[in-house]
């Protein structure tokens, strides 16, 4: 059985955010505006997001 996927994108700038939230940020693999990524759906990926929600927009891949 395939795992849940979720998609990332980044749709704020990282100027302004604190050094951890950069970081996350960068752990979650995204690196410019508008760039999208897809991760598993675990609770370590959905903590990340939770840290940083106001620059990205999730949604769920089929």
């Amino acid at each position: 059985m395939a795992s849940k996927k979720v998609r990332i994108t980044l749709r704020r700038s990282l100027i302004g955010l604190s050094p951890k939230q950069e970081a996350t940020v960068k752990a979650l693999g995204l690196r410019r505006m508008n760039q999208r990524v897809t991760h598993d759906d675990t609770a370590t990926v959905r903590g990340m997001i939770a840290k940083v929600p106001h620059v990205l927009q999730v949604s769920h891949e089929a």
